[in-house]
């Protein structure tokens, strides 16, 4: 069972210049399931990168002019939420694809052909999708084995790093919050707070893989009250300092957490 709160919700940044490109946008993102972010300029889309915890990116290719290429370029510096293009794939769109596919473009949605796939084909690749993806099952070492446990966890994940609180799950498996903290606290498993900056810093550590970021961007992106605050979470969960969560995968990240610091005052 995963979280409806709304914070969940995946966000999509786009880059829209035609009507067409607009509707097509509208009629295969609701807003009700999406967090749709318009940007009108390449300044303004490398602003919503450096705030917010973006799931895929959309720049329209209908009419490209140098603002457009200015934010496709983009895609090399935030890989971890996956580019795509939107045109309508004339014979002189062809140079056009070709650029974005260097430049890092996941796949391009062909208005008129597309419409009806466009979020099947940006789902999968969605940051939150992979990022639930990657962190399903509660790793053994964790010792999550009721099915409170494995509720409460995969709504953590459900968030993709996102801050969530304690009351916001209790909700969501349907217990008073001090029930569900004492009760995922199992002996043996790690209590619910740590689970959750655990799960904050994983993403923490996908975010800090892209050029783009730095560790403040990614303390404001994942609602940390500053930098410091995120030095600080990562050295009581990790043993280690922001610097260096680029280059740690998950399993180690996950292996460092479980070596005794998975228990904290409740």
């Amino acid at each position: 069972m995963a979280s409806t709160d709304t914070s969940a919700m995946p966000t999509l940044v786009v880059r829209l210049e035609r009507e067409r490109a607009r509707s097509l946008v509208r009629a295969a993102f609701p807003r009700r399931r999406w967090k749709i972010i318009s940007t009108r300029s390449a300044e303004e889309l490398e602003s919503v990168f450096r705030r917010v915890l973006v799931d895929a990116a959309l720049i329209d290719l209908g009419t490209p002019d140098e603002d457009v290429w200015k934010a496709a370029a983009f895609a090399a510096e935030f890989p971890s939420a996956p580019f795509f293009g939107i045109l309508p794939l004339r014979p002189s769109d062809t140079p056009a694809v070709a650029r974005c596919a260097g430049l890092g473009f996941i796949d391009f949605i062909v208005d008129g052909i597309d419409d009806n796939a466009a979020r099947d084909l940006v789902l999968p690749h969605a940051f939150s999708t992979r990022f639930r993806q990657a962190l399903g099952e509660p790793p053994q070492s964790l010792g999550l084995t009721t099915q409170l446990q494995r509720t409460a966890w995969e709504a953590v994940v459900a968030h993709s790093g996102r801050p969530v609180t304690t009351t916001a799950l209790a909700k969501v498996v349907g217990l008073s919050r001090e029930h569900l903290s004492r009760n995922f606290a199992r002996p043996g498993a790690p209590n619910l707070k740590r689970v959750i900056d655990l799960v904050r810093l994983v993403a923490a550590a996908e975010l800090a893989k892209n050029p783009g970021h730095d560790i403040r961007d990614i303390a404001r992106i994942l609602d940390f009250a500053s930098s410091s605050h995120l030095a600080v979470t990562a050295q009581r969960i990790f043993g280690t300092r922001p610097a260096s969560l680029a280059r740690l995968r998950t399993t180690d990240l996950l292996d460092r957490f479980a070596q005794g610091r998975t228990r904290s005052r409740t």
